[in-house]
């Protein structure tokens, strides 16, 4: 998954957008923006397992 983040101009000020491959997310600061981005990156990265019933039934 691409995460971008990019700064949006707008005529009430600046906001910021978190951009997850076609989805958006918009922030109204760069820090949390930032930490958005960050525990998506942590929590993407994480390892993850399936529940037991998914696991029968693929097998």
């Amino acid at each position: 998954m691409k995460i971008l983040i990019k700064e949006l101009a707008k005529s009430q000020g600046t906001q910021w957008q978190v951009q997850l491959d076609q989805h958006a997310v918009t922030f109204r600061s760069e820090a949390e923006a930032r930490a958005f981005a960050n525990t998506l990156e942590t929590r993407l990265h994480a390892p993850h397992r399936f529940p037991e019933s998914q696991q029968r039934a693929a097998s």
